[in-house]
């Protein structure tokens, strides 16, 4: 495991994008809400993955990690105390946090894949979170992911 290249700062415009999707919204309703065209948005998101070296087929979680450990955006409020995490769902939140394919999260949350997408599910259900997504912008805000707790593997084939 090494530490994560240093990020390349965002502009404005990738940084009011960059909110919107920790907030959780989708491409679409991204474009309408800063009255941008589809194309011009998805190359913003293009350009910050960049910035945050985020392969492009690195899952939205994983992106809404890197932008909240580096202060590229603002974990939303946290409207719930935050949940009593066993260690193994402690575990899984980080690997979400760090990890796109499911193979790779199972692995990295020491759990066997075919257990992967019940513990998945009981985690979002503890956390009130509708996604994995959300969930990471989530834990954020009740300070459960910080750069101290979470070591990101540095190999593009596996986030």
């Amino acid at each position: 495991m090494t530490a994560p290249a240093p990020t390349t700062p965002l502009t404005p415009a990738e940084r009011r994008i960059a909110q919107h999707v920790v907030n959780g919204l989708p491409t679409g309703q991204i474009a309408d809400t800063e009255t941008l065209s589809h194309h011009t948005v998805r190359a913003h998101m293009v350009s910050l993955r960049r910035k945050l070296h985020c392969p492009e087929r690195c899952s939205l979680a994983v992106v809404t990690h890197r932008l909240l450990s580096a202060n590229e955006a603002t974990a939303p409020a946290p409207d719930t105390p935050a949940p009593d995490l066993s260690t193994e769902q402690t575990n899984l939140l980080k690997a979400v946090a760090e990890h796109t394919k499911p193979l790779d999260i199972a692995r990295a949350a020491n759990m066997a894949p075919a257990d992967l997408c019940a513990a998945l599910l009981q985690l979002l259900a503890d956390t009130g979170a509708p996604d994995t997504t959300r969930l990471v912008a989530r834990a954020h805000g009740w300070n459960l992911l910080t750069a101290q707790q979470t070591s990101t593997v540095r190999s593009g084939a596996s986030k």
